[in-house]
């Protein structure tokens, strides 16, 4: 495989780095489907990344480094079964007659084993044999219902999305030793269960589904709202977590998979939901990296393909659900609600009377706090922020969004708009105090250094 001459340390490891992040859980699934092993798919992976650190400065980065380190990964993984066969062998040996663990030449295991990652070319989310995508698979898995939602979600990040223990810990609120543990544990459950790897049949879809749709909303929401310090949106984590999306909508048609519960219906408002919000990505941050609000944004840099085609899917789960009769579901309000704005020409012409109208239905489906907080906005921007500071308020006075940096935010905002400056210095100096990335720090910190002036 050519290379290019790449010799600074630094670049090497930031270029191990993005090719790891890229690339680690395709190598992972891969893996795992063929040994149903995490631990042996994580250290086979990062033995290569070592490997990759060692070898490329001498011999240049590889013009594909995601083939290299796929190969090298696997081999790795090959090396280990084998070494785990021959030790198999030996103890057959010894506890039976001799020749006795002899019935598998190391020849054969090898084969058989390097026959288990058959790559084969990905056509509208399956493999050409009728395999479902490993990733998907590795999804479904994860999301077996004997997990707790916390272990689905968690291990899901850790595994499909390559996030870093301490990045999930953050977003758990808990020590990175404590969330390494829940991963070890449900690793352990899947193992000791004996839960397969694979797209379960038909009959068991639907006990899955729930799962599913969440763990793929929060990987969504994990590249929408980047934790990573290089930035706040983590497109190749959105388009990931799109991509599967579709494979789950292909695999819920190819299926017939269509219930009372709306697997469909909710599957396709989940694509919708998410084509709409990463339209905008190209316009939420400027040339500095600072936020750029959803009001003042440029309207003519949003991706106007995806918005077109979330709103004909939107039209289209419409239909069925009066069909059929169903009630809405919580993507599909969410979906309703990115359609106002992705349609809308201007902040001016959106029409927030019907947001607030929605994200109250949404309240009746999935009764939380950030709900009524967007709620208590979307009645502001309708009706006059003095009601809509009512509404915030009140969540305030409950308690229930403590510690949560967008509730004195939006206060913040309201008491601006009311003229109340003094007031939202200090809950803006409040959110930036509370907010979880530099990105959104600094754009609050902005915000109440205007008012100063």
């Amino acid at each position: 495989m050519a290379a290019e001459s790449v010799t600074d340390a630094a670049d090497i490891a930031a270029t191990v780095d993005a090719v790891f992040a890229a690339e680690s859980a395709r190598i992972v699934s891969a893996i795992v489907r063929v040994t149903g092993d995490w631990q042996l798919a994580e250290d086979s992976l990062q033995d290569a990344a070592v490997r990759a650190l060692r070898a490329w400065p001498t011999e240049g980065v590889p013009r594909n480094p995601g083939a290299w380190l796929t190969t090298v990964a696997k081999n790795r993984a090959i090396d280990l079964l084998r070494r785990s066969a021959a030790e198999r062998r030996a103890v057959l040996r010894i506890a039976h007659e001799p020749g006795a663990g002899d019935s598998a030449p190391a020849g054969d295991v090898a084969r058989e084993e390097e026959s288990m990652f058959d790559d084969r070319q990905v056509k509208d989310g399956r493999f050409d044999d009728g395999r479902v995508d490993d990733r998907l698979s590795l999804i479904f898995t994860c999301c077996h219902p004997a997990l707790s939602m916390d272990a689905r979600v968690a291990l899901t990040l850790r595994t499909v999305a390559g996030m870093s223990v301490e990045t999930i810990a953050r977003s758990f609120v808990v020590s990175e030793p404590t969330m390494a543990k829940r991963l070890v544990r449900a690793r352990a459950k899947i193992a000791d269960a004996g839960i397969p790897y694979r797209v379960p049949p038909r009959e068991l879809l639907h006990e899955r589904m729930t799962g599913v749709l969440a763990v793929l909303y929060l990987l969504f929401n994990a590249g929408y709202s980047s934790a990573r310090p290089e930035g706040l949106i983590d497109t190749a984590l959105e388009a990931e977590a799109v991509r599967l999306t579709r494979l789950l909508v292909h695999l819920v048609d190819a299926d017939g998979v269509v219930d009372a519960a709306g697997d469909r219906s909710e599957s396709v408002a989940l694509l919708a939901l998410m084509l709409l919000n990463s339209s905008r990505d190209r316009a939420r941050v400027d040339g500095e990296g600072m936020i750029v609000p959803l009001d003042v944004q440029d309207r003519s840099r949003w991706d106007h393909d995806a918005i077109a085609e979330a709103v004909s899917l939107l039209n289209g789960v419409t239909s069925e659900l009066a069909d059929r009769g169903e009630p809405a579901g919580r993507y599909y309000l969410q979906a309703r609600i990115a359609a106002q704005h992705g349609v809308a020409g201007s902040a001016d012409d959106t029409d927030f009377a019907q947001i607030a109208r929605l994200y109250g239905q949404l309240a009746a489906v999935m009764p939380s706090p950030m709900v009524e907080l967007n709620r208590a906005v979307a009645v502001a921007m309708a009706d006059g922020p003095e009601p809509g500071l009512r509404l915030v308020e009140a969540i305030a006075a409950s308690g229930s969004l403590d510690g949560y940096y967008l509730l004195p935010a939006a206060r913040a905002d309201l008491l601006q708009r009311l003229g109340r400056d003094e007031e939202a210095r200090g809950f803006y100096a409040r959110a930036a105090a509370l907010a979880p990335t530099r990105a959104e720090r600094a754009h609050l910190q902005a915000k109440t250094a205007s008012l100063r002036r």
